[in-house]
């Protein structure tokens, strides 16, 4: 059992470095939108890796932003405009999407569909 799961984390953080390599290698952006979801509530960030610094941040967990359970396709689409729009206040029109270890479905293909519908290029 416990080398089932030495192996199924070693496969996530393979796919995280992976995605975040290239993320490196290719992006020509200044700010990254990295995503966190658990099974009850999704967390979204941008970070200016220039200067290793958070700029603003968003979650389902704040209140009046989600009402019921935070770990649905609405409550990350609520995260999405929320985080667009503290993007679009501090001056970020463009981000790279850092997915993480999670595959462009669902909840995290929502936020990033609703903070492109919010106005930034992601």
């Amino acid at each position: 059992m416990v080398n089932h799961i030495r192996r199924l984390e070693r496969r996530k953080s393979r796919r995280t470095f992976r995605v975040r390599n290239a993320i490196r290698r290719n992006s020509t952006r200044q700010h990254r939108l990295t995503v966190f979801r658990s099974n009850s509530n999704i967390y979204a960030q941008i970070v200016d890796d220039e200067h290793s610094v958070t700029v603003c941040a968003a979650n389902s967990l704040q209140k009046g932003l989600v009402e019921g359970s935070g770990g649905n396709i609405e409550a990350a689409k609520a995260v999405g405009r929320k985080l667009a729009e503290l993007a679009l206040a501090q001056g970020i029109s463009a981000v790279t999407l850092d997915r993480g270890s999670y595959r462009y479905h669902g909840r995290v293909a929502a936020l990033a569909d609703a903070v492109r519908e919010a106005g930034v290029d992601c």
